[in-house]
């Protein structure tokens, strides 16, 4: 019987979140749900109900085995996804790392209650990144770990240009340092900074009459997004703009080097390619939610990341052919 898909939210993500489902046999989208007035949404797969999220939550749950939370951001997803997991099995793209510690309780304490299993921080970092940190702890016991992201596309930075006054548009892009990335990956362990890991670039379109000089000095010296990195800024045209800067790639590498009991010098590394960031992290987060609607069959509740999640429950296959094809 197929997983009965629910998708909350439809912008870059929910659209990817809409295709990937086409992909994936044991799946049926029943359901997009948004936050804005429905009548402006058209679904791009035929039959499938655009509808308000305020139906989500009116009367009795809707029929839907995992409710794939694509809307929200950062500050919207702690109060988001802890009040559908009251009713539903949700799994969220929730990205602060610093901040998922409280939100798994407030998530975990909703599902639980409520006999839902719902997953959080899922994609690729949060999520594959993880997996492959913690893959990197456990088999090299002294080392250490890098991360490295990029080169792509970063949406809250360039939210955060585009927020400076006199700017119309803006792109900016995380750029991994070579050298760096090459001193990881020779194994001698190096001492990196931030500046010393990554660059940004910086494409801007101005409004007409800004001052060129004074952006640049607000994007430079802005706290917390690139006063920390050796930062350049380009000012171009809008078509400029729409016509080489319109996708969302990304990408990046988690890197981890140390010693083993011999002295031999042992180095992992994972890494990433992607032309679209929301087409990649969709597709991620809905082999996940077959996860979750498996976990749920099986009597589970409460919350989960990918750390607590088996392999095998991420695909559509059986252990069969799992360990005829890939073992």
């Amino acid at each position: 019987m197929a997983i009965k898909i629910g998708i909350l939210g439809y912008g870059n993500l929910g659209r990817g979140a809409e295709a990937a489902v086409a992909q994936n046999d044991d799946m049926e989208l029943v359901g997009i749900f948004t936050r804005r007035d429905p009548s402006g949404v058209q679904a791009a797969t035929a039959g499938v109900p655009v509808r308000s999220a305020d139906d989500l939550l009116a009367g009795d749950p809707l029929d839907i085995d995992v409710l794939v939370i694509c809307g929200g951001s950062a500050t919207d997803l702690p109060e988001m996804t802890p009040k559908y997991a009251a009713l539903y099995n949700v799994i969220d793209s929730f990205d602060t790392h610093a901040h998922i510690p409280q939100h798994f309780a407030t998530v975990d304490k909703e599902a639980g209650e409520n006999g839902h299993v719902a997953l959080i921080s899922s994609g690729w970092d949060p999520g594959l990144f993880s997996l492959n940190r913690l893959f990197g702890n456990c088999f090299i016991p002294q080392g250490k770990d890098y991360t490295f992201w990029g080169p792509g596309v970063s949406q809250g930075h360039s939210d955060a240009t585009r927020r400076i006054e006199g700017v119309a548009d803006a792109r900016q892009y995380t750029l991994p340092v070579e050298k760096a990335l090459d001193e990881v990956r020779s194994g001698s362990n190096p001492d990196l900074t931030t500046r010393e890991k990554h660059t940004r670039e910086v494409f801007v379109v101005a409004e007409p009459g800004a001052d060129h000089a004074a952006i640049t000095k607000e994007i430079v010296e802005m706290p917390n997004y690139f006063d920390e990195y050796d930062t350049t800024v380009h000012f171009i045209s809008q078509e400029e703009m729409d016509r080489d800067h319109s996708g969302l790639p990304h990408g990046g590498f988690v890197l981890r080097s140390g010693k083993m009991a011999s002295g031999a010098t042992s180095v992992i590394e994972y890494s990433l390619k992607l032309d679209s960031n929301p087409d990649f992290t969709s597709s991620v987060m809905l082999a996940y939610a077959r996860a979750v609607a498996r976990l749920s069959a099986e009597g589970q509740k409460g919350c989960r990341t990918v750390f607590d999640v088996a392999p095998a429950y991420l695909s559509a296959h059986e252990g069969a052919y799992l360990r005829s094809h890939f073992l």
